[in-house]
């Protein structure tokens, strides 16, 4: 595994040592901590970071800073990747964030970060250019666009649930005890009634599915 140039941003004090540590013990380096956004670019930029996590909420008035740190960052730096940690489901942000087509953007819930296990394979999946999803955020995503999914059935609402949480066809195999090839015929055939075509990386499948159910 290559060693990751990560910058935090948490206005919590115990929290953002707390995930230093956790960059720490997943193999990574964490070459800044800030308690808010204000320096963001400055810093990625200075300390070539690779990967960026922050808060949505941050100083001074904690409502939208971080979501709009990152899409500057974004902006300025495209090859820093983004992982954003929010306490609430915030669909709006997480569509917001969505919106770039290039990947390398997560959107957690901060109770996710008590795993080990699937924190650090999130700071991987999102530096190597992928897409991943909180499963309560998918499922706050896919309950507000009820209409399109009508005619799916219910293990192809699985697997789309699944889809946009970012796994793979093999990961969703996996998730839901199948071969892989019933999970690709499942893909096909909800792509084919969802009018988007599987043919694409996981994170451009994401964005299929989320740009879908904003219409």
């Amino acid at each position: 595994m290559t060693e990751l140039r990560v910058i935090l941003v948490e206005d919590s004090v115990l929290l953002r040592e707390g995930l230093a540590r956790l960059v720490v013990e997943a193999g990574h380096r964490c070459v800044a901590a800030l308690g808010d956004a204000s320096r963001l670019v400055q810093a990625a930029s200075d300390q070539k970071a690779q990967l960026a996590i922050l808060d949505v909420r941050l100083p001074p008035t904690f409502r939208d800073e971080g979501i709009k740190a990152a899409l500057e960052l974004r902006r300025q730096l495209p090859e820093v990747a983004v992982l954003v940690l929010s306490q609430y489901v915030e669909t709006v942000y997480a569509r917001e964030l969505l919106a770039d087509a290039r990947g390398g953007v997560g959107y957690l819930l901060k109770d996710r970060v008590t795993s080990l296990d699937e924190f650090a394979d999130a700071i991987t999946r999102v530096a190597a250019g992928g897409t991943v999803l909180d499963p309560e955020v998918v499922r706050k995503l896919l309950a507000g666009s009820s209409d399109p999914l009508a005619g799916l059935t219910v293990r192809e609402r699985e697997v789309l649930a699944l889809i946009a949480e970012g796994h793979s066809n093999f990961g969703i195999a996996e998730k839901l005890v199948i071969g892989t090839g019933a999970v690709e015929k499942h893909v096909t055939s909800l792509f084919a009634k969802l009018g988007l075509s599987e043919d694409a990386a996981d994170h451009r499948r994401v964005l299929a599915v989320l740009a879908y159910l904003q219409r």
